[in-house]
Protein backbone atom coordinates (compact mmCIF):
# COMPACT_ATOMS: atom_id res chain seq x y z
CA UNK A 1 0.00 0.00 0.00
CA UNK A 2 1.84 3.56 -0.56
CA UNK A 3 2.25 5.92 1.87
CA UNK A 4 -0.50 8.71 2.72
CA UNK A 5 1.32 11.53 1.49
CA UNK A 6 -0.53 14.68 2.58
CA UNK A 7 -1.22 17.27 -0.23
CA UNK A 8 1.51 19.94 -0.10
CA UNK A 9 -0.75 23.09 -1.10
CA UNK A 10 -3.53 22.25 1.76
CA UNK A 11 -0.91 22.30 3.97
CA UNK A 12 1.15 25.59 2.64
CA UNK A 13 -2.40 27.09 3.80
CA UNK A 14 -3.30 25.57 6.63
CA UNK A 15 -0.09 26.03 8.18
CA UNK A 16 0.31 29.58 7.95
CA UNK A 17 -3.28 30.22 9.35
CA UNK A 18 -3.02 27.81 12.69
CA UNK A 19 -1.76 29.49 15.67
CA UNK A 20 -1.67 26.49 17.28
CA UNK A 21 1.75 24.63 17.68
CA UNK A 22 2.24 21.08 16.27
CA UNK A 23 3.89 18.33 18.74
CA UNK A 24 5.53 15.55 17.01
CA UNK A 25 6.34 12.97 19.25
CA UNK A 26 9.91 11.03 18.11
CA UNK A 27 10.57 7.33 19.28
CA UNK A 28 14.02 8.23 19.63
CA UNK A 29 15.61 11.65 18.15
CA UNK A 30 19.07 11.86 17.06
CA UNK A 31 21.60 14.79 18.32
CA UNK A 32 23.74 15.01 15.59
CA UNK A 33 25.49 17.24 17.66
CA UNK A 34 26.44 14.70 20.62
CA UNK A 35 25.45 11.71 18.49
CA UNK A 36 23.13 10.79 20.63
CA UNK A 37 19.84 8.52 20.31
CA UNK A 38 16.80 10.59 22.57
CA UNK A 39 14.67 8.39 23.45
CA UNK A 40 11.02 9.48 23.81
CA UNK A 41 11.22 13.13 22.78
CA UNK A 42 8.93 15.86 21.44
CA UNK A 43 9.46 18.40 18.72
CA UNK A 44 7.39 21.48 19.29
CA UNK A 45 6.82 23.20 16.02
CA UNK A 46 5.54 27.16 15.64
CA UNK A 47 4.95 28.26 12.03
CA UNK A 48 8.20 27.66 10.12
CA UNK A 49 10.54 27.23 13.17
CA UNK A 50 10.93 24.51 15.88
CA UNK A 51 10.36 26.18 18.77
CA UNK A 52 10.91 23.41 22.17
CA UNK A 53 12.54 20.13 22.13
CA UNK A 54 11.31 18.21 24.97
CA UNK A 55 10.66 14.95 26.87
CA UNK A 56 7.36 13.23 25.68
CA UNK A 57 6.55 13.55 29.80
CA UNK A 58 6.30 17.09 30.14
CA UNK A 59 2.50 18.71 29.15
CA UNK A 60 1.75 18.86 26.07
CA UNK A 61 0.90 22.74 24.97
CA UNK A 62 -2.88 23.70 25.07
CA UNK A 63 -4.16 23.15 21.62
CA UNK A 64 -1.40 21.83 20.18
CA UNK A 65 -1.72 19.36 17.38
CA UNK A 66 0.01 15.90 18.17
CA UNK A 67 1.64 13.77 15.39
CA UNK A 68 2.96 10.28 16.98
CA UNK A 69 6.18 8.66 15.58
CA UNK A 70 6.62 6.28 18.51
CA UNK A 71 8.12 3.66 16.85
CA UNK A 72 10.71 5.99 14.69
CA UNK A 73 13.69 7.57 15.19
CA UNK A 74 13.77 11.20 14.33
CA UNK A 75 16.52 13.43 13.08
CA UNK A 76 17.30 16.76 10.76
CA UNK A 77 16.19 17.46 7.49
CA UNK A 78 19.18 15.87 5.10
CA UNK A 79 20.72 18.12 2.69
CA UNK A 80 22.45 16.94 -0.40
CA UNK A 81 25.35 19.55 -1.42
CA UNK A 82 25.34 17.98 -5.20
CA UNK A 83 22.41 17.73 -7.52
CA UNK A 84 21.23 19.08 -11.24
CA UNK A 85 17.46 19.18 -10.57
CA UNK A 86 16.94 20.08 -14.04
CA UNK A 87 17.46 16.96 -15.77
CA UNK A 88 18.19 13.37 -15.38
CA UNK A 89 20.29 10.36 -16.59
CA UNK A 90 18.71 8.56 -20.29
CA UNK A 91 20.22 6.72 -22.93
CA UNK A 92 22.32 8.38 -25.25
CA UNK A 93 19.46 8.02 -27.78
CA UNK A 94 17.04 9.28 -25.91
CA UNK A 95 19.10 12.24 -24.47
CA UNK A 96 20.07 13.33 -28.09
CA UNK A 97 16.46 13.45 -29.10
CA UNK A 98 15.55 15.75 -26.20
CA UNK A 99 18.50 18.01 -26.80
CA UNK A 100 17.19 18.71 -30.37
CA UNK A 101 13.34 18.26 -29.87
CA UNK A 102 12.70 19.56 -26.36
CA UNK A 103 12.58 23.35 -25.34
CA UNK A 104 13.31 24.60 -21.97
CA UNK A 105 10.25 24.88 -20.43
CA UNK A 106 9.60 20.75 -21.38
CA UNK A 107 13.20 20.78 -19.40
CA UNK A 108 11.41 23.20 -16.06
CA UNK A 109 8.21 20.81 -16.17
CA UNK A 110 10.00 17.70 -15.94
CA UNK A 111 12.18 19.21 -12.71
CA UNK A 112 8.75 19.46 -10.87
CA UNK A 113 8.74 15.67 -10.50
CA UNK A 114 12.79 15.51 -10.05
CA UNK A 115 12.65 18.39 -6.76
CA UNK A 116 9.02 16.77 -5.13
CA UNK A 117 10.74 13.12 -5.45
CA UNK A 118 14.14 14.45 -3.92
CA UNK A 119 11.83 16.59 -0.96
CA UNK A 120 9.68 13.19 -0.20
CA UNK A 121 13.31 11.02 -0.04
CA UNK A 122 14.19 13.12 2.85
CA UNK A 123 16.30 15.54 1.59
CA UNK A 124 14.64 19.44 2.64
CA UNK A 125 17.86 21.18 1.39
CA UNK A 126 20.13 20.64 -1.30
CA UNK A 127 22.48 22.95 -3.64
CA UNK A 128 21.78 22.58 -7.22
CA UNK A 129 25.08 22.61 -9.27
CA UNK A 130 24.21 24.15 -12.31
CA UNK A 131 21.56 24.42 -15.48
CA UNK A 132 21.07 26.17 -18.38
CA UNK A 133 18.20 28.66 -19.03
CA UNK A 134 18.10 29.81 -15.62
CA UNK A 135 16.07 26.42 -14.87
CA UNK A 136 17.73 26.38 -11.29
CA UNK A 137 16.90 29.88 -10.17
CA UNK A 138 13.23 29.82 -11.30
CA UNK A 139 12.42 26.26 -9.56
CA UNK A 140 13.94 28.14 -6.69
CA UNK A 141 11.54 31.16 -6.88
CA UNK A 142 8.72 28.49 -7.82
CA UNK A 143 9.80 26.34 -4.39
CA UNK A 144 10.12 29.21 -2.46
CA UNK A 145 7.06 30.55 -3.60
CA UNK A 146 5.17 28.12 -2.34
CA UNK A 147 3.89 27.12 -5.86
CA UNK A 148 5.19 23.38 -6.16
CA UNK A 149 7.02 21.11 -3.39
CA UNK A 150 10.72 20.83 -3.22
CA UNK A 151 13.93 20.98 -1.52
CA UNK A 152 14.73 24.46 -0.04
CA UNK A 153 17.55 25.41 -3.42
CA UNK A 154 20.52 27.01 -2.63
CA UNK A 155 21.49 27.43 -7.13
CA UNK A 156 25.04 28.07 -8.72
CA UNK A 157 22.77 29.09 -11.77
CA UNK A 158 24.79 28.37 -14.57
CA UNK A 159 28.15 26.57 -14.32
CA UNK A 160 31.17 28.51 -15.87
CA UNK A 161 33.54 27.00 -17.85
CA UNK A 162 36.47 27.51 -20.73
CA UNK A 163 35.87 27.49 -23.94
CA UNK A 164 35.35 23.76 -24.85
CA UNK A 165 35.30 22.95 -20.99
CA UNK A 166 32.93 20.73 -19.53
CA UNK A 167 29.96 22.80 -18.75
CA UNK A 168 30.35 24.77 -22.60
CA UNK A 169 26.89 24.21 -24.33
CA UNK A 170 28.54 24.52 -27.68
CA UNK A 171 31.07 20.90 -26.67
CA UNK A 172 31.31 18.98 -29.62
CA UNK A 173 28.33 20.52 -31.52
CA UNK A 174 28.34 20.01 -35.25
CA UNK A 175 28.62 23.32 -36.57
CA UNK A 176 25.21 23.90 -37.92
CA UNK A 177 23.98 23.18 -34.33
CA UNK A 178 26.85 25.18 -33.03
CA UNK A 179 26.01 28.53 -35.23
CA UNK A 180 22.64 28.74 -33.61
CA UNK A 181 24.03 29.22 -30.21
CA UNK A 182 26.28 32.07 -31.67
CA UNK A 183 29.65 32.13 -29.78
CA UNK A 184 29.24 31.48 -25.41
CA UNK A 185 30.96 33.93 -23.58
CA UNK A 186 30.73 35.17 -19.76
CA UNK A 187 26.88 35.58 -19.91
CA UNK A 188 26.76 32.16 -20.61
CA UNK A 189 28.91 31.25 -18.38
CA UNK A 190 31.74 30.23 -20.49
CA UNK A 191 35.35 32.20 -20.57
CA UNK A 192 38.70 32.67 -21.34
CA UNK A 193 41.13 34.73 -18.93
CA UNK A 194 40.63 36.92 -15.72
CA UNK A 195 38.52 39.44 -17.10
CA UNK A 196 35.64 37.20 -18.48
CA UNK A 197 36.18 34.77 -15.44
CA UNK A 198 34.82 37.75 -13.53
CA UNK A 199 32.47 38.92 -15.63
CA UNK A 200 30.92 35.69 -15.60
CA UNK A 201 30.73 35.78 -11.96
CA UNK A 202 29.06 39.02 -12.02
CA UNK A 203 26.61 37.40 -14.58
CA UNK A 204 25.51 34.83 -12.29
CA UNK A 205 25.12 37.06 -9.87
CA UNK A 206 22.57 39.00 -12.29
CA UNK A 207 21.33 35.25 -13.28
CA UNK A 208 20.33 34.93 -9.15
CA UNK A 209 22.45 32.46 -8.10
CA UNK A 210 23.52 31.97 -4.91
CA UNK A 211 27.12 30.07 -5.28
CA UNK A 212 29.52 30.02 -7.70
CA UNK A 213 30.28 26.40 -9.53
CA UNK A 214 33.25 25.73 -12.17
CA UNK A 215 34.35 23.00 -14.28
CA UNK A 216 37.78 22.33 -13.11
CA UNK A 217 38.55 19.46 -15.05
CA UNK A 218 37.11 17.72 -18.28
CA UNK A 219 33.58 15.70 -16.69
CA UNK A 220 32.43 12.13 -17.39
CA UNK A 221 29.01 13.07 -19.14
CA UNK A 222 30.56 15.74 -21.68
CA UNK A 223 31.02 14.96 -25.38
CA UNK A 224 34.71 15.36 -25.09
CA UNK A 225 37.65 12.86 -24.88
CA UNK A 226 39.03 13.95 -21.88
CA UNK A 227 37.31 13.27 -18.24
CA UNK A 228 39.87 14.65 -16.20
CA UNK A 229 42.36 17.44 -18.08
CA UNK A 230 42.94 20.35 -16.09
CA UNK A 231 40.64 23.32 -18.12
CA UNK A 232 41.33 26.86 -16.01
CA UNK A 233 44.67 28.71 -15.75
CA UNK A 234 45.67 29.56 -11.62
CA UNK A 235 44.89 32.61 -12.76
CA UNK A 236 41.46 32.28 -14.01
CA UNK A 237 40.37 30.46 -11.12
CA UNK A 238 41.81 32.99 -8.50
CA UNK A 239 39.96 36.09 -10.89
CA UNK A 240 36.59 33.86 -9.89
CA UNK A 241 36.89 33.29 -6.42
CA UNK A 242 38.18 36.67 -5.60
CA UNK A 243 35.23 38.34 -7.34
CA UNK A 244 32.68 35.69 -6.12
CA UNK A 245 34.31 36.66 -2.68
CA UNK A 246 32.75 40.72 -3.18
CA UNK A 247 29.33 39.15 -3.78
CA UNK A 248 29.51 37.13 -0.80
CA UNK A 249 29.65 33.88 -2.95
CA UNK A 250 31.30 30.25 -2.14
CA UNK A 251 33.05 28.74 -4.43
CA UNK A 252 32.43 25.27 -6.33
CA UNK A 253 34.74 22.87 -8.39
CA UNK A 254 34.26 19.89 -10.52
CA UNK A 255 37.08 18.43 -10.62
CA UNK A 256 38.28 14.75 -10.92
CA UNK A 257 42.06 15.15 -12.58
CA UNK A 258 44.81 15.67 -9.87
CA UNK A 259 46.23 18.94 -11.57
CA UNK A 260 43.18 20.73 -12.06
CA UNK A 261 42.35 19.62 -8.14
CA UNK A 262 45.53 21.73 -6.88
CA UNK A 263 45.30 24.49 -9.32
CA UNK A 264 41.59 25.04 -8.27
CA UNK A 265 42.49 24.57 -4.57
CA UNK A 266 45.37 26.76 -4.77
CA UNK A 267 43.03 29.13 -6.53
CA UNK A 268 40.86 29.32 -3.28
CA UNK A 269 38.05 27.54 -4.26
CA UNK A 270 35.69 26.27 -0.84
CA UNK A 271 34.65 22.75 -2.07
CA UNK A 272 35.61 20.06 -4.62
CA UNK A 273 33.35 18.23 -6.22
CA UNK A 274 34.26 14.50 -7.06
CA UNK A 275 37.47 15.06 -6.60
CA UNK A 276 38.48 11.66 -8.21
CA UNK A 277 42.24 11.64 -8.82
CA UNK A 278 43.16 13.50 -5.70
CA UNK A 279 46.28 12.14 -4.24
CA UNK A 280 48.41 13.45 -0.72
CA UNK A 281 49.37 16.05 -2.20
CA UNK A 282 45.67 17.60 -3.12
CA UNK A 283 44.93 15.91 0.72
CA UNK A 284 47.64 18.25 2.77
CA UNK A 285 45.88 21.43 -0.15
CA UNK A 286 42.56 20.66 1.33
CA UNK A 287 43.74 20.70 5.08
CA UNK A 288 45.69 23.82 4.84
CA UNK A 289 43.34 25.94 2.97
CA UNK A 290 40.41 24.49 5.01
CA UNK A 291 38.64 22.88 2.00
CA UNK A 292 35.52 20.91 1.64
CA UNK A 293 35.51 17.54 -0.10
CA UNK A 294 31.69 16.41 -1.89
CA UNK A 295 32.52 13.07 -2.68
CA UNK A 296 29.55 12.10 -4.99
CA UNK A 297 30.10 7.98 -5.12
CA UNK A 298 26.53 7.29 -5.89
CA UNK A 299 27.26 9.17 -9.69
CA UNK A 300 30.78 7.66 -9.69
CA UNK A 301 29.02 3.77 -9.17
CA UNK A 302 26.22 4.72 -11.19
CA UNK A 303 28.16 5.79 -14.40
CA UNK A 304 30.71 3.03 -13.85
CA UNK A 305 27.69 0.32 -13.87
CA UNK A 306 26.47 1.98 -16.85
CA UNK A 307 29.80 1.68 -18.86
CA UNK A 308 29.10 -2.20 -19.07
CA UNK A 309 26.15 -1.32 -21.59
CA UNK A 310 26.89 -0.85 -24.87
CA UNK A 311 23.93 1.51 -25.61
CA UNK A 312 23.81 3.79 -22.84
CA UNK A 313 26.60 6.26 -23.33
CA UNK A 314 28.20 7.53 -26.57
CA UNK A 315 31.22 6.25 -27.24
CA UNK A 316 33.00 9.27 -25.98
CA UNK A 317 31.44 8.58 -22.39
CA UNK A 318 31.93 5.06 -22.41
CA UNK A 319 35.49 5.25 -21.91
CA UNK A 320 35.67 7.93 -19.27
CA UNK A 321 32.85 6.48 -17.21
CA UNK A 322 34.38 3.18 -16.52
CA UNK A 323 37.75 4.62 -15.81
CA UNK A 324 36.81 7.42 -13.48
CA UNK A 325 33.45 5.90 -11.85
CA UNK A 326 35.04 3.07 -10.18
CA UNK A 327 37.21 5.31 -8.02
CA UNK A 328 35.72 8.06 -6.42
CA UNK A 329 34.53 5.63 -3.68
CA UNK A 330 38.07 4.62 -2.89
CA UNK A 331 39.25 8.21 -2.73
CA UNK A 332 36.19 8.77 -0.82
CA UNK A 333 38.22 6.55 1.71
CA UNK A 334 41.34 7.43 1.74
CA UNK A 335 40.20 11.43 2.22
CA UNK A 336 37.91 10.70 5.04
CA UNK A 337 40.77 8.77 6.97
CA UNK A 338 43.22 11.58 5.81
CA UNK A 339 41.02 13.83 7.99
CA UNK A 340 39.12 16.19 5.29
CA UNK A 341 36.21 18.08 5.56
CA UNK A 342 33.00 16.30 3.88
CA UNK A 343 29.76 17.12 2.92
CA UNK A 344 27.20 15.27 1.46
CA UNK A 345 26.62 15.07 -1.81
CA UNK A 346 25.40 12.65 -4.73
CA UNK A 347 25.43 14.29 -8.33
CA UNK A 348 21.87 13.37 -8.45
CA UNK A 349 20.90 13.92 -12.13
CA UNK A 350 22.99 11.78 -13.57
CA UNK A 351 21.46 8.74 -11.63
CA UNK A 352 17.41 9.01 -11.11
CA UNK A 353 16.40 11.56 -8.23
CA UNK A 354 14.75 10.58 -5.11
CA UNK A 355 17.87 7.79 -4.67
CA UNK A 356 20.42 10.07 -2.89
CA UNK A 357 20.17 8.10 0.31
CA UNK A 358 22.36 5.69 -1.22
CA UNK A 359 24.97 8.08 -0.80
CA UNK A 360 25.23 7.12 3.05
CA UNK A 361 25.52 3.28 2.30
CA UNK A 362 28.34 4.01 0.20
CA UNK A 363 30.18 6.21 2.11
CA UNK A 364 29.95 3.69 5.70
CA UNK A 365 30.90 0.78 2.96
CA UNK A 366 34.12 2.95 2.46
CA UNK A 367 34.99 3.34 6.30
CA UNK A 368 33.09 6.45 7.40
CA UNK A 369 31.15 5.59 10.28
CA UNK A 370 27.06 5.87 10.15
CA UNK A 371 26.99 8.49 12.66
CA UNK A 372 29.82 10.92 10.37
CA UNK A 373 28.17 10.16 7.19
CA UNK A 374 24.95 11.51 8.97
CA UNK A 375 26.66 14.43 10.10
CA UNK A 376 27.95 15.38 6.92
CA UNK A 377 25.00 15.37 5.32
CA UNK A 378 23.90 17.79 8.26
CA UNK A 379 25.83 19.46 10.28
CA UNK A 380 28.98 19.66 7.52
CA UNK A 381 26.22 20.33 4.95
CA UNK A 382 25.00 23.14 6.65
CA UNK A 383 28.33 24.55 7.34
CA UNK A 384 29.03 24.55 3.87
CA UNK A 385 26.24 26.24 3.04
CA UNK A 386 26.72 29.51 5.71
CA UNK A 387 23.35 27.71 7.10
CA UNK A 388 24.74 26.56 10.73
CA UNK A 389 22.16 28.64 12.77
CA UNK A 390 19.10 27.33 10.91
CA UNK A 391 19.64 23.95 8.93
CA UNK A 392 21.22 20.62 10.14
CA UNK A 393 20.09 20.25 13.78
CA UNK A 394 16.73 19.70 15.56
CA UNK A 395 16.94 23.09 18.33
CA UNK A 396 15.01 25.86 19.11
CA UNK A 397 15.35 28.59 16.63
CA UNK A 398 16.18 26.35 13.91
CA UNK A 399 13.58 25.97 10.55
CA UNK A 400 11.31 23.30 11.29
CA UNK A 401 13.28 20.26 8.92
CA UNK A 402 12.33 17.10 10.16
CA UNK A 403 12.73 13.88 9.21
CA UNK A 404 11.66 10.43 10.16
CA UNK A 405 12.66 7.04 9.73
CA UNK A 406 11.33 2.84 11.32
CA UNK A 407 14.05 1.47 12.30
CA UNK A 408 17.67 3.20 13.97
CA UNK A 409 20.16 4.50 11.45
CA UNK A 410 23.22 4.45 13.61
CA UNK A 411 22.59 0.61 13.20
CA UNK A 412 21.76 0.07 9.65
CA UNK A 413 22.25 3.53 7.49
CA UNK A 414 20.14 1.84 4.51
CA UNK A 415 17.19 2.68 6.58
CA UNK A 416 17.23 6.45 5.34
CA UNK A 417 16.38 5.24 2.11
CA UNK A 418 12.56 4.88 3.08
CA UNK A 419 11.33 7.75 4.64
CA UNK A 420 8.13 7.67 7.00
CA UNK A 421 7.77 11.32 7.36
CA UNK A 422 9.39 13.94 6.25
CA UNK A 423 8.62 18.21 7.18
CA UNK A 424 10.10 21.21 5.74
CA UNK A 425 9.16 24.66 7.36
CA UNK A 426 6.28 23.61 9.35
CA UNK A 427 4.90 21.93 6.36
CA UNK A 428 4.31 17.78 6.14
CA UNK A 429 5.11 16.43 2.94
CA UNK A 430 4.91 12.66 3.48
CA UNK A 431 3.60 10.67 6.59
CA UNK A 432 3.07 7.21 6.90
CA UNK A 433 1.10 7.43 10.21
CA UNK A 434 -2.79 7.38 9.93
Amino acid sequence: MRPALLLAPLLLTTTSTLAAPLAIDCGRLLDVKSGRLLEGMRVLVEGTKISTVQKQSEPLPAGARRIALSGATCLPGLIDMHVHLSGETAKQADAFRDALSLNPADAAYRSVAYAERTLLAGFTSVRDLGASDGLNVSLKRAIAAGHIPGPRLFTAGKSIATTGGHADPSNNLSQRYARGLGTPGPMEGVINGADEAAEAVRARYQEGADLIKITATGGVLSQAASGQNAQFTEAEIRAITSTARDYGFRVAAHAHGLEGIKRALRGGVDSIEHGTYMDDEAIALFKKNGAWYVPTISAGRFVADKSREPDYYSPLVRPKAAAIGPQIQSTFGRAYKAGVKIAFGTDAGVFPHGDNAREFAYMVEAGMPPLEAIRSATLAAAELLDQSQNLGRVEPGFSADLVAVNGDPLADIAVLQNMAFVMKDGVIYKSTQE
